[in-house]
């Protein structure tokens, strides 16, 4: 027999293992290690901290449904400068359990980030084992490969020698493998536990810009009550003399804007918008909100809180706008409720009518254009939490419900347009003698509004 030379054995060798080599030295530079995180606490005090947080979240909704329920009787109730001042107080500790349900909420999402830390430590600590596990492995394999089937078969026990070693070393190799596919499961649940850390992080951030928001409302709804309180005098007399003035305001505003809006001309391509029932809208008020709705029936008549509809509503009739329709939907929502937008799109334009005395129109509004040719109005807002060119994804927040321009009672009133029919214009460009001469408001065609419900 004619022995290999030197050089072949080592090929011989080197061909063996040098597939596995491979593999092995893919996973491990395709690894990673983050900076352990020392915990304080155990995983199972941090699960009893989540759960706690939880009650106590559970515990604050509920004292919100009740001041939901308080203002809808409050509401139904003859508008009397009493009343209205019940209101306020009321709407005032409904936000205020708002904030405290959003802090326990940033409370728990920190937790389960810490969690998500001690978790993150654990896999690294099995990838780190990992890693010394086929480190070993690879020391075994390279011993055994040291010694050639060969030179085995040349030793005096060399066939018995040359079959233990062949299987030790397949023995290795075996658990090499398995080791590596440990390895490549934990990076995995590792890559996961980032991805949901990721996520918690995002969730932190939004529900800290909406504490910011709320606490906005609030101080929004101190200044409403203080204002009331001056332009009255804490007399019933001049709070409803205030009521009369602001409805003249109103629906002289309405009738100029009406017939501007009149003579507008406008041909509507039934192709350039969706069919209507097709349901491409989704509804623009918060879901937990709209969920409570169903138990509501008995107050607002409907599933959806909503307080008056499209068009030749009994309201229009009455004379409320001039004889005109209704230009929109409105859904009876207490101050504070979050407002979402209907489809994703991009804020138009925003606006405040409130900035100038006497013009009661709007009050804070948000236009949102769709790329299905469809443009939504979002009005009444105590608050603004977009702004304008900024992108929104269906159900975004687009702000908070309010009492804002000329309303009743607190409200969103939601618009659906044709978006090439609608723009936003200077009203003193409408009309030279208005107290809403610099305010700027969206402004169509009549036959450029569209029924929203038909669309929801």
């Amino acid at each position: 027999m004619k022995l290999k030379s030197a050089s072949t054995v080592l090929s011989i060798r080197f061909h063996r293992i040098a597939p596995l080599c491979i593999v092995a030295l893919l996973v491990l530079g395709a690894l990673f290690t983050l900076p352990t995180n020392t915990l304080a606490e155990t995983a199972e005090e941090i699960a009893a901290r989540i759960a706690t947080q939880n009650a106590k979240i559970a515990q604050l909704e509920k004292e919100i449904a009740e001041y939901e329920r308080q203002l809808v009787v409050i509401g139904s109730a003859k508008s009397t400068l009493e009343s209205e001042v019940k209101r306020i107080d009321v709407s005032r500790k409904k936000i205020g359990t708002d904030i405290s349900v959003t802090e326990n909420r940033i409370t728990e999402a920190s937790l389960e980030i810490k969690e998500l830390g001690g978790e993150i430590s654990q896999k690294e600590k099995s990838i780190n084992a990992g890693k010394e596990a086929v480190n070993l492995a690879f020391q075994n394999i390279y011993k055994i490969g040291e010694t050639t089937l060969v030179e085995h078969l040349l030793t005096a026990n060399g066939l018995e020698n040359a079959w233990t070693t062949a299987d030790r070393e397949r023995i290795v190799q075996e658990k090499l493998r398995a080791q590596i596919d440990n390895l490549l499961d934990t990076k995995q649940e590792l890559t996961l536990d980032l991805t949901e850390t990721q996520k918690k992080q995002n969730q932190l951030k939004n529900l800290k810009r909406e504490l910011a928001n709320q606490k906005l409302v609030l101080d929004q709804n101190r200044k409403e009550q203080a204002n009331l309180l001056a332009d009255t005098k804490n007399k019933e007399s001049e709070f409803q003399t205030l009521l009369a003035e602001k409805q003249a305001a109103k629906l002289e505003f309405e009738k100029q804007l009406g017939d501007y809006e009149a003579a507008l001309q406008f041909n509507l391509d039934p192709t350039s918008i969706p069919k209507a029932g097709s349901g491409v809208l989704s509804f623009p008020v918060d879901s937990a909100f709209m969920a409570k709705c169903k138990d509501r029936y008995s107050t607002f008549k409907n599933n959806y809180c909503i307080t008056q509809y499209y068009g030749n509503t009994s309201f229009a009739q009455s004379g409320a706008y001039n004889g005109k329709d209704h230009n929109g939907i409105d859904f009876g929502t207490p101050t504070g409720t979050k407002i979402v937008s209907a489809l994703p799109g991009e804020v138009t334009a925003t606006g405040n009518t409130d900035a100038y005395k006497g013009c009661y129109s709007y009050g804070k509004w948000v236009l949102v254009k769709h790329t299905n040719g469809l443009s939504t109005l979002y009005a009444h807002l105590s608050v603004i939490s977009v702004t304008k060119g900024e992108a929104v994804s269906r159900g975004g927040l687009i702000g908070y419900s309010g009492k804002t321009g000329y309303a009743t009672g607190p409200h969103l009133h939601f618009t659906l347009y044709v978006s090439d029919a609608v723009k936003v214009v200077r009203y003193g460009d409408v009309k030279a003698k208005t107290n809403c001469a610099n305010a700027t408001i969206p402004v169509a065609p009549t036959d450029a509004y569209l029924d929203p419900l038909k669309y929801l």
